[in-house]
């Protein structure tokens, strides 16, 4: 009778156990759903122009911009750990460019993110329309998606 009881008490303890550990992992995974952060901030803005040379120039000498033929990148320090820096890229496009294609907008901006892989996945079903696959090169991950009105958007993972 005594073995009979422990083994209730056992097996009633086993069952409690299995059920927090799933409720736990339950959890786990939902509050990393919900907290994954999607864009982190704006990595660049990107516009067409008729002439790239003399916008940057302008830019330069009225603003103080301290131009290349690539825009300009702005150094910044990360809210959360001052010990982390990042850039936010703003380029002139010549007028003809094909880069913002398939939109028609004469603007593109790019946001940064964390975990493109898993943004992209979360993306697709959510039926985002995602226009190319997802490239990597020395400074980070990028891939383009539409919005609603068809403006493309460059998500970018940057390697700080």
């Amino acid at each position: 009778m005594i073995i009979k009881a422990k083994k209730i008490g056992l097996l009633s303890l086993l069952v409690l156990a299995s059920f927090l550990s799933g409720f736990t992992v339950n959890t786990i995974i939902s509050n990393n759903k919900e907290k994954m952060k999607k864009v982190t901030g704006i990595g660049g803005i990107f516009f067409k122009c008729k002439d790239p040379k003399a916008i940057n120039a302008w830019y330069k000498l009225h603003l103080g911009f301290e131009t290349t033929p690539y825009g300009t990148s702005f150094e910044w320090r990360d809210a959360e750990d001052s010990t982390k820096k990042g850039i936010t890229q703003w380029n002139p496009f010549p007028q003809d460019t094909k880069y913002f294609a398939p939109s028609q907008k004469d603007f593109m901006i790019n946001y940064r993110v964390e975990n493109l892989e898993q943004l992209v996945e979360s993306l697709k079903k959510e039926n985002v329309t995602i226009v190319d696959k997802i490239e990597s090169f020395d400074y980070g991950k990028f891939v383009h998606i539409l919005d609603p009105e068809g403006n493309k958007i460059q998500l970018w993972e940057p390697k700080d």
